[in-house]
């Protein structure tokens, strides 16, 4: 399929319904065409891995083109360049969970980028680290505890981010991390107990949020 009969394809499906209700929960409006998730990976499937197709749908900077685009883009020949590229076009929550979860976290350079992105004071790139952290310990079956110890005073630190997208990506790669790796579970729940009691707002609802399923 060609870049103009997917656009075609994409605003012909255009659902203003359901773009008032991706606002309410903080997906922007703008250039956003309100099509499903489901409908989108079916497109997917039907295009297939097209990693230059994915750069030109992403360059259209429409919401679900992008989303498209993290689709079929295929991860063997993603570079860490298009990755910070893509990173700091983030501007909405479910464009970079979607990313960094189907595409992003597969890619050689996802753990170096994890710890790279946290540091970035983008709202968006910080949340696209935290979200990797989440994933990766999920989807990594060859990863080891020791890749993931480096995550926990990243996690520490930037606990105390209010950034409600932020504050929820942490809150994610914690609690992830401690269900998904049985031999840092432990860790994840020390963690947590000395958040629980931090001076700060974020990092104490960091902390009890996660000791309420780490605990299970």
């Amino acid at each position: 399929m060609k870049i103009k009969e997917i656009v075609a394809l994409l605003k012909k499906q255009e659902n203003p319904r359901n773009i008032a209700g991706m606002a309410r929960f903080g997906i922007r409006a703008k250039n956003t065409l309100g099509i499903s998730i489901p409908v989108l990976r079916a497109l997917a499937k039907k295009i297939g891995k097209d990693h230059q197709l994915a750069f030109q749908l992403w360059r259209t900077e429409i919401h679900e083109a992008r989303l498209l685009a993290g689709f079929i883009a295929d991860p063997k020949l993603v570079t860490a360049k298009q990755m910070d590229s893509w990173v700091r076009d983030f501007d909405s929550w479910d464009i970079c969970d979607q990313v960094c979860s189907n595409l992003f976290d597969k890619t050689p350079w996802a753990y170096q980028k994890a710890k790279q992105w946290v540091k970035d004071k983008r709202e968006y790139v910080r949340r696209a680290g935290f979200v990797m952290m989440a994933v990766m310990s999920v989807h990594d079956k060859k990863a080891t505890d020791k890749q993931f110890r480096p995550f926990f005073p990243l996690i520490v630190k930037y606990s105390t981010d209010e950034r409600n997208f932020v504050k929820k990506a942490v809150n994610w790669a914690l609690r992830q991390i401690g269900k998904s790796k049985p031999g840092l579970q432990k860790t994840a729940v020390a963690l947590a107990k000395k958040l629980a009691a931090s001076d700060s707002k974020a990092a104490r609802w960091n902390g009890k949020d996660a000791l309420r399923e780490l605990s299970r």
